[in-house]
């Protein structure tokens, strides 16, 4: 199963456009753009995702990609051993 990472469009401003673009180029992730994920307060004041339904966030935009990559490699491990 491909990791889905779902951004909100009213915290593109926070540097999140250009990561959701570059995730985007990448076939192996499933990335979609809200109006809104219904987490404001958050969204307000930091970058911040959701992958797999789990919220990833960060204080920039660079910190945020590294924990969305971290999670998805989690993610991946946590695949791994349920299939063996």
């Amino acid at each position: 199963m491909r990791p889905i990472i779902e951004f909100c469009v009213s915290n593109l401003g926070h540097g999140t456009e250009e990561l959701k673009k570059k995730l985007e180029q990448n076939p192996d992730y499933d990335v979609v753009e809200y109006g809104c994920l219904d987490n404001c307060e958050q969204c307000f004041f930091e970058p911040f995702a959701l992958v797999n339904g789990e919220i990833i966030a960060a204080v920039s935009a660079e910190e945020l990609e590294e924990a969305i990559l971290a999670k998805i490699k989690e993610f991946e491990a946590w695949n791994n051993l349920e299939i063996d």
